[in-house]
């Protein structure tokens, strides 16, 4: 498992690039903006909503039915189109896991 330290004034987290969530690491008000990086590049985004710790933000559109990426691992599907800034949870998000009739990664379930 790889190591990352700790640095003061993280507070989100984005484990691979194909997310399309970010973490946080601490609860973020609305108008908050949270700074995350993929590779050396730092990106800004946003909150719509005040969101508390550990939930999922989304850092790039997401369309109705589209897969949640999280940790480099489909999640779930969008039930509602999301936008970045969004909270990401059970409200518009739905699983897809073993359901038969949703696809994961391109593969039935």
């Amino acid at each position: 498992m790889a190591e990352m330290a700790y640095q003061q004034g993280i507070t989100c987290i984005v484990m691979d690039e194909k997310d399309n969530v970010t973490t946080l690491l601490t609860d973020v008000k609305k108008g908050e903006s949270v700074v995350y990086t993929i590779g050396n590049q730092a990106y800004e985004v946003t909150l719509r909503q005040d969101v508390s710790f550990g939930h999922k933000v989304a850092i790039a559109p997401i369309n109705q039915a589209e897969e949640i990426v999280k940790y480099g691992e489909v999640i779930g599907a969008a039930s509602i189109a999301i936008l970045p800034g969004d909270h990401v949870h059970v409200h518009n998000i739905e699983g897809i896991r073993g359901r038969g009739d949703k696809h994961v990664g391109g593969a039935q379930q």
